[in-house]
Order: C-alpha cells, then sequence, then structure tokens
C-alpha cells in the first residue's frame, strides 16, 4: 500500500506539457515532500548501486553517462524543494526542511564513498582507452575522478564515515542557520507612526512602506521591513537621524540578538565541523580544501588580491568621509558621521558634487521597462528573444514565465521564470536559480532558470521603481540567468553555470555594463509620469559620477570577503565577536563602514558550504569582468557583434566543459588582468 501511495504522490510524477515538461505547482502540497523525497533517495541509491555493481567492464557510457542520468526523478523532486525552501518557507516547510536536509547530504556520502563506483572511475580516467574520448568526455571523467578524490573516495573506513556523519550534521545545521536568519528578516521592522517619521523618503518608497504595515496588520501609519532592499534606501533617504540608526541596527544585528534565533552558536559549530573535515580530508584548514576546486587555488592568493584593491578603496572612503563630514559641519549637526549617515550623506555630496540625486534617477528606473532592456540588450548581443506565457503553473501569483528562443529561427532554448518581489517567507536578496539544467546525451533537454529578487511591491496601480543599485543587481542576475540559458553542452553536470565558483560571477558582472549604456537608458530608462527618456544631460552626470563611492562599495564587500577567509584559515574554535573585531582591527577598518555580512547574518557562507571560502569570488570575477568588458571598448563599443559572438561561443555556451583559465584565454586572447579592474573603479594603478 506504502509503494502505491508514493507513487501517486505529484511530486514523484514527470513534468508534463510543453518545453519537455514544467513543474505543476498547483498540484503540490508541503505534506507531500517527505514520502517524495523519500521515495526519489531510494530510487537513486538503486541506480547507483547497479552501476557500481555491473559486472561489464567499466566503460564512459556505462558508468559515467549512467550517472548523469541517475536520480532525474530526485533532480526534479529537488528543483520544487528549492523553490518552496527559497521563495514559500513556512513552519511547516521548515519541520520537513530540517528532517530531509540531512538524509539529502547523506546521497553525496553514498556516492563519493562507494569503493566499487570509484574504483569504474578510477579505472576509466587512468585507462588508455579515456584518451580516445571527445574532450567534452575526457572534461566531465575529469571531473568525475577528482570530486570524488576530493571527497574522500581514498580514505580509509573509519575517515569516511567520520565524513559522512560531519556532512550530515553540516546539513542540519545550514537549514538552522537559514531558518533563524529568515525568523530575524520576517519578525523585525521599524515602525513609521508619525507623518515626520516619513521625512524625507521618495513617494513611491513612502506608499510601499504603507503597504507593507497594511499587509502586516499593523496600527501604524508605515513599515520599514528587516531586509536590505528596504533599510538601504531608507538609509539613504530618510532625514530623521533617529530612525536611520534604529533602522541600522536591526540590520546588522540579524542573527545576534542573543535570542531563539541568534545564529552564533550555530555558525561556531559550522566552522569546527568544517575544520575538522578538511583535516581528516589532508588538507590544513578548510579553505585550502574549499579552493583545491576554484581557479585561485591557493588562499595566498585571494588575500593578495583584497589588499592590492584594499588600500586604494580606504583612500577613497577617507576622502569621501572628509566631504561628508563638511557637509555635517556646515548644516550645524554635532556629531561624526556614523555608519548609519554614511548612505544617507553620500546621497548627499552625490547631488551636492555631480548634480545627480538618486531619487531623480528612480523616476526613470520602472522595473518593468528596465526587464525589457535586459531582453533588448540580450537580443542585440546573443540573437535572444522573449516572448511571456501565460498557461504554465507558478507557484505564486508575483510570478511570471517567459520563453526564451533565437529570434532568427524562433527556436526555444529555455525557460525564465521571473519572481521579483519580497514578502515574507522569501529569504532576502537577488539570485538565480536553475531548476533544470540544459542538456543533449538523449535529445535536448531545454533549461529552466529563475531570477528571484526582492523589489518593493507598492501600490498595484503604480509603476515599481527602482534604485542604480537595484537595476544593477537586475541586470547582474540576469546575467547568470544567460548563462544557463545560453548552455549547449551534452552533459548537465558540465552545463550552464557549473563553473568554478571563483568563475562564475564573471557573466553575471560582466551584464551589468549594459545597464549604463546610452542605448538601454535611452529607450527604458522612461520617466513614469512623463514616458520621456533620461536626458543627455542626466546620462552624461551618470557617467561621470559612476565611480562616486567605490570606495564604500569595495570596503564594504571585501571586508566581508577578508573576514570570510579568514574564518576559514583558523582551526581554532572563534568567538564570533572577538574574532570580527580582529580581523578588521588588522585591515583597519573604517568605523563609517560596516562589512556587507556580519557573521553572524553572512547567508553566503553559513547556509551552505557554496560560498564558504568563497566570497573573494565577487572581486576575482571582478577582475575577469573588467578586462572582459575592455575587450568591447577596444572594439566598436558594448554592441560590438564580433565580440558578443566571441563571449557566446567561448563563454555563455560552452559551460564546465573547458578549463575555466583556458576558456576566457579563447575568448580574450589573454589571461585577465588586475589593471583593468583598478582603472573601472577609478583606483590609482602602482607600478
Amino acid at each position: 500500500m506504502k509503494t502505491q501511495i508514493d507513487l501517486d504522490n505529484p511530486l514523484l510524477q514527470e513534468w508534463s506539457g510543453a518545453y519537455g515538461g514544467v513543474p505543476d505547482f498547483t498540484k503540490y502540497k508541503i505534506s507531500d515532500f517527505k514520502a517524495a523525497i523519500e521515495f526519489a533517495i531510494n530510487e537513486k541509491l538503486n541506480e547507483i548501486d547497479a552501476i557500481a555493481n555491473s559486472t561489464e567492464k567499466p566503460t564512459f557510457e556505462n558508468t559515467i553517462t549512467a550517472l548523469e542520468l541517475s536520480g532525474e526523478k530526485l533532480e526534479r523532486i529537488h528543483a520544487v524543494y528549492g523553490i518552496y525552501r527559497s521563495n514559500l518557507s513556512s513552519p511547516e516547510f521548515n519541520i520537513v526542511d530540517t528532517e530531509m536536509s540531512p538524509k539529502l547530504a547523506a546521497i553525496n556520502d553514498k556516492l563519493y564513498q562507494n569503493e566499487k563506483l570509484f574504483s569504474r572511475i578510477e579505472s576509466l580516467h587512468k585507462s588508455e582507452e579515456s584518451k580516445k574520448l571527445t574532450a567534452e568526455q575526457q572534461r566531465l571523467l575529469w571531473l568525475y575522478y577528482t570530486d570524488f578524490v576530493r571527497e574522500g573516495a581514498e580514505l580509509n573506513k573509519d575517515d569516511k564515515s567520520k565524513v559522512a556523519k560531519i556532512n550530515q550534521e553540516l546539513a542540519s545545521l545550514f537549514t538552522l542557520f537559514s531558518q533563524k536568519l529568515l525568523a530575524e528578516e520576517n519578525d523585525q521592522y521599524i515602525e513609521l507612526k508619525t507623518e515626520s517619521d516619513f521625512d524625507g523618503l521618495p513617494e513611491e518608497f513612502k506608499n510601499a512602506a504603507i503597504a507593507e504595515a497594511r499587509e502586516r496588520n499593523l496600527n501604524v501609519l508605515g513599515c520599514i521591513g528587516n531586509t536590505r532592499s528596504s533599510i538601504e534606501p531608507f538609509l539613504t533617504f530618510s532625514s530623521q537621524r533617529n530612525l536611520r540608526e534604529k533602522a541600522f541596527d536591526i540590520f546588522v544585528k540579524r542573527g545576534d540578538n542573543g535570542n531563539e534565533n541568534d545564529t552564533n552558536n550555530t555558525l561556531v559549530s559550522i566552522l569546527k565541523l568544517r575544520a575538522e573535515k578538511a583535516k581528516i580530508l589532508g588538507f590544513k584548514n578548510f579553505a585550502e580544501w574549499s579552493l583545491s576546486n576554484k581557479m585561485a587555488k591557493d588562499p595566498q592568493k585571494t588575500l593578495d588580491l583584497m589588499n592590492s584593491v584594499w588600500k586604494p578603496a580606504v583612500e577613497k572612503v577617507k576622502k569621501d568621509v572628509g566631504a561628508m563630514q563638511k557637509m555635517v559641519d556646515e548644516e550645524g549637526g554635532n556629531f561624526k558621521i556614523q555608519p548609519w549617515d554614511y548612505r544617507y550623506y553620500a546621497e548627499k555630496v552625490r547631488k551636492a558634487k555631480y548634480d545627480l540625486d538618486q531619487n531623480e534617477i528612480k523616476q526613470y528606473l520602472q522595473l518593468e521597462n528596465l526587464r525589457e532592456g535586459m531582453f533588448w540588450t540580450a537580443g542585440k548581443l546573443f540573437d535572444l528573444g522573449f516572448r511571456q506565457l501565460f498557461e504554465v503553473p507558478v507557484y505564486h501569483p508575483d510570478v511570471r514565465v517567459w520563453e526564451v528562443n533565437n529570434k532568427n529561427t524562433g527556436e526555444p532554448i529555455g525557460l525564465w521564470y521571473f519572481d521579483p518581489y519580497a514578502r515574507v517567507g522569501k529569504r532576502s536578496g537577488a539570485w538565480m536559480n536553475s531548476h533544470r539544467d540544459q542538456q543533449k546525451i538523449n535529445g535536448k533537454v531545454l533549461p529552466i532558470v529563475s531570477n528571484n529578487c526582492n523589489f518593493i511591491k507598492g501600490n498595484a496601480d503604480e509603476p515599481v521603481l527602482i534604485s542604480w543599485d537595484d537595476a544593477t543587481t537586475l541586470f547582474h542576475e540576469f546575467g547568470h540567468a544567460l548563462h544557463g540559458l545560453c548552455s549547449n553542452v551534452t552533459y548537465p553536470s558540465l552545463s550552464g553555470t557549473s563553473v568554478a565558483r571563483d568563475y562564475v560571477e564573471f557573466p553575471s558582472q560582466l551584464l551589468e555594463h549594459w545597464l549604463s549604456t546610452p542605448e538601454v537608458l535611452n529607450k527604458f530608462a522612461l520617466h513614469y509620469k512623463t514616458n520621456e527618456p533620461l536626458s543627455q544631460s542626466l546620462v552624461e552626470r551618470i557617467a561621470v559620477a559612476a565611480n562616486f563611492n567605490e570606495g564604500f562599495a569595495t570596503v564594504e564587500t571585501i571586508s566581508s570577503s577578508f573576514v570570510d577567509m579568514k574564518l576559514h584559515l583558523t582551526t581554532e574554535t572563534i568567538d564570533p565577536h572577538k574574532f570580527e573585531k580582529q580581523v578588521l582591527d588588522e585591515i583597519n577598518m573604517p568605523y563609517e563602514i560596516v562589512m556587507r555580512h556580519r557573521i553572524p547574518q553572512f547567508a553566503h557562507i553559513f547556509s551552505s558550504d557554496g560560498y564558504a571560502a568563497g566570497y573573494y569570488s565577487y572581486l576575482w570575477a571582478d577582475v575577469i569582468n573588467a578586462d572582459a568588458y575592455e575587450a568591447f571598448l577596444e572594439a566598436n563599443g558594448p554592441f560590438d557583434k564580433n565580440i558578443s559572438k566571441r563571449l557566446y561561443d567561448n563563454v555563455l555556451s560552452v559551460g564546465n566543459t573547458i578549463d575555466n583559465e583556458k576558456m576566457y584565454e579563447n575568448f580574450r586572447g589573454h589571461a585577465p588582468k588586475s589593471d583593468a579592474l583598478m582603472r573601472a573603479r577609478n583606483f590609482p594603478i602602482e607600478n
């Protein structure tokens, strides 16, 4: 009877409909997840055992291709599960998540620790026959072999057991950390009780705060939620210094309030387990293990890069703070610039120095127009077309879906889901997900990707206006989406964004440049009332001020990168508060700025291993990005078709089928040069 119930579970059904099938969110229930996951896990493990126990001589087809095709049911369920986890979290789902996370983590251990399976992969890797494989097959075989070794396939039985236990404990702690942080963000907010509490706020942001209070059923005039998309504009525009301090305080203390959602003990446990795991696997520390499959390879290389940019960034901050402090003094303010003052006075200095008001620019940045601008950019660069679909089931009314196609032939290449708005139960930030990877082992499988943001929705009858920073983020995440959509490889493990972590941010950071091109601004940055484009004068002022506040952005991000790397270079138990202070003191962190992600809320490194000892990746990729954009500037500009074709052919379409350094050199003709980054940020270049 149990088997029949499992097989009737909607989550176990193949996706149906056009485009190779899509998830049917109208049928899924949280109560279905546990049984479906357990059934699919068991099915995948049986498939792995069948491959491992085969009596046939190991071949690429019966071992590597078979592994690539295994666990299809689990892949589908995990895609839906991930959507719920990031976008539809709830107390009911959290119970399931807490139980299932370690079980899902255990699959990898059973894969990597399967001795018979590793023996087949190893013999293939070392065989003469492997030299006859295609270049892509050789790359995939190498990847499997090195991943197995890296994950402990050569350990003794005792150590394998220890690693498996650690991985399951980590999975539970990652889930716990994420749930605590989300609870902090959902439960905390700033109440706006009087009309004066709205002073300085743009009209559309004021309306959004009113709508937020209404949605939360609060008996106040307005509400500022504890997410970056709400707090940062409030800190930028609110003239109420006491409220700015309160908003800043709740944001930087997420996970650090000594309550039931405090994350400090959780993250300390994560760090201890990571250090222990690295030692068992034969590495001095977790940072060395983490970087063993990255472009950087050596933690010292990342620290050297950070240090090379840090000093000029801090010098820039000092100059900027000096200008802000002068303004405070001239206004008769009897205080030194504090972190909750920085954005507010930076905006005032920007306005005075460049005659550039972010609030003025925002009137031209309508979310829907900018989305069309992204589509247009992708069409000009890569011949992509977009057609909205209305029959595809979605998991929330906010979500919309587009077919992405080759606009010359009309042939679909994938689906793009867009979930732009903040809501309770959705994690903060912005991200791209691949719900199905492109592949063509047995016919063409189209990718399904999503972009998820946390823009403030506001009133239903008004266009959603976003800041320049948010518009940049929009283009950034769409760059990730294009990386997934343009993939044209055979094997899913090599598909799309499945590249080294310090390379994956390169295509996304590169696409940010097109937002500020005159072609995009003139067509899509249209005033929400008059529909007039940005004036040439305003476009020029945006260009002149492009590097304004670059010191702040660099210091804010690199300080987090330093702390992340130092956390994972140490093998001792840390006190998060003392450790954070010690590292920031060592690098002479300007007191007027707080790191972008303080340790207790650093979800990049504590909600999974994804960016652990890897937050430097944004800077590493920015070196590549800056060098790559100069290729366009050296040619005929941002829309040069020859350069964009080279980018498509050598980066976006090839996934991880080629060594990432070689891939970039194939595009650019040389290795990336860090001088380009210094030029892009208007920092001095040392000889």
